[in-house]
């Protein structure tokens, strides 16, 4: 997962020099000038540290340390001060910040105190993740809507395998609940009261990844400046979830395939072995067997993944479960956003089940987002849906469709949604976040 650092400083210099300092350790760095601004900010990312300038035009560093915290409990805090010293740093440190570090120090020194910071933060954020699950009752296999043949089967086999600790592979294009079935299966373990870890092996790179599961020491490579425990110990006695296995690297196969051989595992730069005891669970959108024969994927690791293979359903095969999942995700973001309950007109319903849906359940899910949010009233008709589904019998667009006026009203509604939060705009509309850019300036949004 990249963190993302927030820089609040009234210096532009001092800001841009930060920004590129941690951002050349692949973290993401946003952005500042104003207490206030850093604040609004929080709100609209997820932060997991902020670097934050003691004196600042509207607000005390010392004083935003526990609004930061309101704001974003499990972010740390760094003050950023002129001086050798910060007199009341007892009172920051008590109020709730990290550590502090002063402006023009050598430059070595920043990256380890945030990289301590982001360790503690990606901590906070997971156990926060892990108590919201238990407290909700999130994942059950009663809770995954689809009553069609199809998904029913996937849910009955995963079942049978949940009370056992044999090892499964979960098959099936992007967005078809991959992640969902595997915490289901672990809440319906004898391993429940462990904890469950996912791990995205497409999301970062070979060398971050063989660190991120199975830890290094101190020393091993540029930023290892303290032993690190991977993900593999933090899933001691619980489940790993390995999503998008097909993208691992081949000598990280290798390196995983021993522990599912021995349960053991050398920290990079160890010489001694650390022992788990994991049930893993691992997913893919590609044929692991056909990856095998052209040299991309190990054959001996994919019989091993393999012993129990559940495929999902793309949602194009289960077209009756689309009014469930829709009323489903209707009544769940009319709830988030505090509106009265909606309900589909025919128009509406007919074309979610005729679409083809190639982004699967993921897709079906912002879809319905974006048309609560532009929903006028109570009714979801067709003028909530995307372009692409406002199309006549001929294959023309309706003439009732004014292309340009319906984005820029899309667009406005959605960015009024997110709080102007561009990222989390674009994904709502499915376009890039060059392409909302480019749109806000055309629009003069």
């Amino acid at each position: 997962m990249k963190a993302n650092i927030l820089i609040i400083d009234d210096e532009n210099d001092i800001r841009n020099l930060l920004s590129r300092i941690i951002r050349l350790e692949g973290y993401q760095v946003f952005q500042a000038e104003t207490g206030k601004k850093g604040l609004k900010m929080l709100e609209q990312e997820t932060i997991h540290a902020v670097i934050c300038d003691v004196k600042l035009p509207d607000a005390n560093g010392v004083e935003m340390v526990p609004k930061i915290k309101e704001c974003s409990p499990q972010s740390e805090v760094i003050l950023l001060t002129a001086f050798g010293t910060i007199p009341d740093s007892v009172s920051a440190i008590k109020s709730g910040a990290f550590d502090y570090i002063t402006k023009g120090d050598d430059n070595n020194k920043i990256i380890p105190l945030v990289s301590r910071a982001v360790e503690k933060a990606l901590l906070q954020f997971r156990v926060q993740e892990l108590e919201d699950q238990v407290s909700e009752g999130r994942y059950s296999f009663d809770k995954i809507v689809g009553k069609s043949k199809p998904m029913q089967n996937a849910v009955e086999m995963a079942k049978k395998v949940a009370a056992t600790d044999t090892t499964v592979l979960l098959t099936g294009e992007t967005g078809t609940g991959k992640e969902v079935f595997a915490q289901s299966i672990h809440a319906e373990s004898l391993r429940n009261s462990k904890p469950f870890v996912a791990i995205n092996c497409s999301a970062i790179g070979k060398e971050i990844l063989e660190s991120e599961m199975f830890g290094h020491k101190a020393g091993s490579f540029t930023g290892a400046v303290k032993d690190k425990s991977g993900l593999f110990e933090e899933a001691n006695e619980g489940t790993i979830f390995l999503d998008e296995i097909g993208e691992m690297d081949l000598g990280l196969q290798a390196k995983l395939l021993r522990v599912l051989e021995t349960g053991a595992f050398l920290k990079v730069g160890e010489t001694k072995e650390t022992r788990v005891n994991v049930r893993i669970i691992a997913a893919t959108n590609r044929n692991l067997q056909a990856e095998s024969e052209k040299g991309h994927f190990r054959l001996d690791l994919f019989y091993r993944l393999s012993v129990f293979n559940i495929r999902l359903p793309a949602l194009r095969e289960r077209q009756e479960d689309i009014p469930l999942l829709a009323e489903h995700f209707i009544s769940m973001f009319t709830a988030r956003m505090n509106r009265k309950p909606h309900h589909m007109d025919d128009a509406f319903q007919n074309a979610l089940v005729s679409h083809q849906w190639k982004g699967n359940i993921r897709e079906l899910k912002n879809v319905i987002e974006r048309a609560v949010i532009l929903a006028s009233n109570n009714t979801l008709d067709l003028d909530c849906l995307p372009f692409d589904f406002q199309i006549n019998d001929s294959g023309e667009p309706s003439d009732s469709l004014k292309l340009a006026e319906m984005e820029k009203h899309h667009i406005r509604k959605v960015m009024a949604y997110t709080k102007g939060n561009k990222t989390r705009s674009a994904d709502l509309l499915g376009i890039g976040l060059a392409t909302l850019y480019r749109k806000i300036e055309e629009y003069g949004l």
